[in-house]
């Protein structure tokens, strides 16, 4: 932090950008629903509808709509904070560009544990409001 009135410099700590202690950032969750618990569990219920709909697809997927799909998902667990499953298609992302199957394999299974952990969480969440 900067004062303005004199110039002295500050160090802050601050929380990590993407915090990947939880598998639903929940801080993240309640600021981008403005705290309308109707509307988190919407968030959630459409997430958790569309992660598994999107992990089928790509079971049966090409390597450019492996792309296509990973980011789709990726977008999808930024807006509600599921880091885990962002990061993980983040790395299927990059390993359908490198087009080395065992990576792409590899890739898949992290992406699918990650989705089960935040789809278990979510059913948690939503079992609890």
């Amino acid at each position: 932090m900067i004062d303005l009135a004199t110039g002295r410099v500050t160090r802050i700590s601050a929380p990590p950008l993407v915090p990947m202690d939880r598998p639903i950032d929940l801080e993240h969750l309640a600021r981008v629903t403005m705290d309308d618990r109707d509307i988190e569990r919407e968030v959630l219920r459409l997430f958790d509808l569309q992660a598994g709909s999107l992990l089928d697809r790509l079971k049966q997927a090409d390597l450019p709509d492996i792309t296509t799909l990973a980011h789709t998902l990726k977008g999808s667990a930024l807006g509600i904070g599921a880091n885990r499953v962002a990061a993980a298609a983040r790395g299927l992302e990059r390993a359908a560009a490198g087009a080395d199957d065992r990576s792409v394999r590899q890739a898949m299974r992290d992406l699918r544990e990650a989705v089960e952990e935040a789809r278990l969480t979510i059913s948690d969440l939503l079992r609890g409001h």
